[in-house]
């Protein structure tokens, strides 16, 4: 495994086997699943490889481009298709959808809440949301470890403080969102609780380094007193 292949099963490793979790327990067959903003497919690919069928929408012609080529050189170009947009065009993109990714896009939409309601509305009944934020007590402390002390002290009380940024998430802020978008949360896990305050050096000298980083992000990710410690968080959450 390269160097950069181990900073990023850092990064998604919790994330990536929650989703594998939720797919695992499904037994009626591959899935119809969209990704919102999925780019060149880090996701996408991966899971068309699991037997699904995925459609990344996304506004970047030059993402899609490389998703097909990613797509092709992994054997899985009739399993995953793209199509250019956002989540705003996203009820008229998708007919339903077994299970809908929006990883790192909530952050910077305009509503949120909207945006949510829009995700619930191509959902299918029992249809699952895996959603990626960032969240706002650990932007905080990133802030303030840059020197950036009024930013800090600006993000404390407002989500959207620093707009170039997007907005910054809670749980508790997060919960009745989902709900208000008739949207059931299952599970909450801490993202990057650890991994984006370890030296990358460490990562790639140390033997045996990134695996146990791994172990120890997926340990502490269920625990609710190290969530306001994570860079992200992601949620499951079902129709």
């Amino acid at each position: 495994m390269s160097a950069s292949e181990r900073r990023q099963s850092v990064r998604t490793g919790v994330v990536w086997a929650a989703v594998q979790a939720l797919l695992g327990d499904t037994d009626a067959g591959p899935a119809r699943i969209v990704d919102v903003g999925g780019g060149t497919g880090g996701f996408a690919v991966p899971l068309a490889q699991l037997g699904h069928r995925v459609e990344v929408i996304d506004p970047s012609p030059d993402a899609l481009a490389a998703l097909d080529r990613r797509a092709r050189e992994a054997g899985v170009a009739d399993q995953v298709t793209g199509q250019q947009g956002d989540l705003a065009d996203l009820a008229t993109l998708v007919d339903e959808a077994d299970l809908v990714l929006c990883h790192g896009v909530l952050d910077v939409v305009d509503d949120p809440a909207a945006a949510l309601a829009s995700i619930a509305s191509v959902l299918r009944p029992g249809g699952h949301l895996s959603l990626l934020v960032a969240q706002r007590h650990a932007a905080v402390v990133a802030r303030a470890m840059a020197g950036h002390f009024q930013a800090a002290r600006d993000l404390l009380d407002d989500p959207t403080a620093g707009a170039r940024g997007g907005h910054r998430f809670t749980a508790e802020e997060l919960a009745p969102m989902l709900t208000a978008a008739d949207l059931s949360t299952i599970t909450v896990h801490g993202v990057r609780v650890f991994a984006d305050l370890v030296p990358g050096s460490l990562l790639d000298l140390e033997p045996g380094a990134s695996a146990a980083l791994v172990e120890l992000e997926a340990a502490v990710s269920t625990r609710a007193e190290f969530l306001p410690l994570a860079t992200q968080l992601h949620v499951l959450a079902q129709r």
